[in-house]
């Protein structure tokens, strides 16, 4: 049986294209759902390109902390077990749950890992609490529970979800570009954010972000096929010609040059390295629940928030805001959880730069047999994968962060207080608290009041109740001295 959700709005055939009908079109509904093989494979191409970062920047956040041993993990095996992780889960999200959405290891989730669990206990012992984590996410969607929790959330705070992630990943992509910076603790001021350096746009690397997302949304704009991958094609090599004939002290994670040797053999040595229940031994059973518990809910709620705005975008929602079939796509995702701790590259989880790939045109599962291709060739060919600065890639944030907000914000009763300032909520708070979960958490939370206030609160779903009580129990851990 193929994997099953339902396009309510399938995107136009592009000129010239003509609707495959082979065993691959069936499966993935690629035709059904108004696609076709070539904005599945530059939708997948789109989306790895947007997401490649995570092969450098996942290695340096584990690899710089150490365990309570002084234990550090090595980089070279780091990245082999990043890049498979990706590879193996990205590719069972595409084939089980036939949606494009991409999964890696999920920042937040990792800083936990490496800065919170490490140092209390051993690196295996770490990362078996990502496994537990992972398993009891299986447990919750087996049971119906977190689908029942997904289909709670009011139609109106589904949009703000999307809404909020559209303004986190353009927030992400200005950072990442170095289009805005931080202003450092030194200097003293309330003011965290600044244009680029010292409030001024400069050096070569800004530059080419810049005509990199003109260039984008002007393809966008012309109606271009194939406009954000032509961009980030097109700003790669721009960047590589500028690394070659000026000075440029840095770009960032990575630098824009062709590696002296692409190839690079992967190291497995991390793979297996768990230990289930060690932890416990280490901090205690209440503690190490607690643990557990805070992995989840960053998983939990991080992978529902994208799942939510992806699918949105895709328009693989009905008119409710439902997606059918999410069952088997939240236990992908619970997988993926498990599969991250088992292969020490800390919880795999949805990748919201999949908006860049559905961007593109990707609205199958056929996207992530690419994605997840890519991530396997990464294995074998680092150097290349991560030649792309991400000055070049992240101006498809800043497009597909102003598309989602353009689909979805007419879509609030604004009218409806008790709806439009949880909504409002969640928007602004995945960006400027770099959190999908903290968004959502802080908008259910002020939801679910604000209904009681009103007068209203049975038209409240009982698991937006609870979901509400957890948030508000984690958000109370430190005062209740349980971190």
């Amino acid at each position: 049986m193929s994997p099953s959700a339902t396009a309510k709005d399938p995107a136009p055939q592009e000129p010239g294209s003509t609707p495959e009908h082979g065993a691959l079109d069936r499966y993935f509904r690629i035709s059904e759902r108004g696609s076709s093989l070539a904005r599945e494979i530059r939708g997948g191409f789109a989306t790895f390109f947007a997401m490649a970062y995570i092969i450098v920047l996942n290695p340096i956040i584990l690899g710089s902390a150490k365990d309570m041993y002084g234990h550090q993990l090595d980089n070279g095996q780091l990245v082999t077990a990043t890049c498979l992780t990706a590879a193996f889960t990205t590719l069972l999200m595409g084939v089980v749950g036939n949606v494009p959405i991409a999964l890696a290891a999920g920042l937040g989730v990792n800083s936990v890992v490496a800065l919170q669990l490490a140092p209390r206990m051993s690196w295996p012992d770490a990362m078996g609490m990502v496994v537990l984590a992972g398993l009891v996410v299986m447990l919750l969607v087996a049971t119906g529970l977190r689908e029942r929790v997904m289909n709670a959330v009011p139609f109106g705070l589904r949009k703000a979800i999307s809404i909020g992630i559209g303004l986190f990943i353009m927030l992400i992509g200005l950072v990442d570009s170095g289009f805005v910076t931080r202003i450092p603790d030194v200097a003293q001021t309330t003011v965290p954010l600044q244009l680029g350096t010292g409030g001024h746009l400069t050096g070569w690397p800004v530059l080419v972000f810049v005509l990199g997302a003109l260039l984008t949304l002007a393809l966008i704009v012309r109606k271009v096929p194939g406009a954000i991958l032509i961009s980030i094609v097109a700003m790669t090599v721009l960047a590589v010609i500028v690394n070659a004939v000026a000075d440029v002290p840095s770009w960032g994670l990575t630098t824009p040059e062709w590696p002296g040797n692409p190839v690079a053999s992967p190291d497995f040595g991390l793979i297996g390295q768990v230990s289930l229940f060690g932890g416990f031994s280490k901090v205690g059973v209440l503690t190490g629940v607690l643990f557990v518990f805070t992995v989840l809910l960053s998983c939990f709620f991080d992978a529902m928030g994208t799942i939510m705005g992806v699918s949105d975008e895709a328009k693989l929602t009905d008119a409710q805001g439902q997606m059918p079939g999410i069952n088997k796509v939240l236990f992908v995702d619970g997988i993926a959880v498990a599969a991250g701790g088992a292969s020490s590259s800390s919880a795999t989880t949805a990748f919201v730069e999949s908006t860049a790939g559905v961007g593109e045109g990707a609205r199958t599962g056929f996207a992530n047999l690419v994605t997840g291709g890519l991530f396997a060739v990464a294995l074998f060919l680092t150097p290349v994968a991560t030649m792309v600065p991400s000055q070049a890639a992240t101006p498809a944030l800043i497009a597909v962060g102003f598309l989602i907000l353009a689909n979805s914000v007419r879509d609030i009763d604004w009218a409806d207080y008790t709806i439009a300032v949880p909504a409002f909520v969640t928007m602004v708070m995945m960006p400027f608290t770099y959190s999908i979960t903290n968004g959502i958490g802080m908008g259910f939370i002020t939801f679910a009041v604000l209904r009681l206030a009103a007068g209203r609160g049975r038209e409240v779903p009982t698991p937006m109740y609870v979901v509400a009580a957890v948030f508000a129990f984690y958000y109370l851990m430190p005062a209740l001295g349980l971190t």
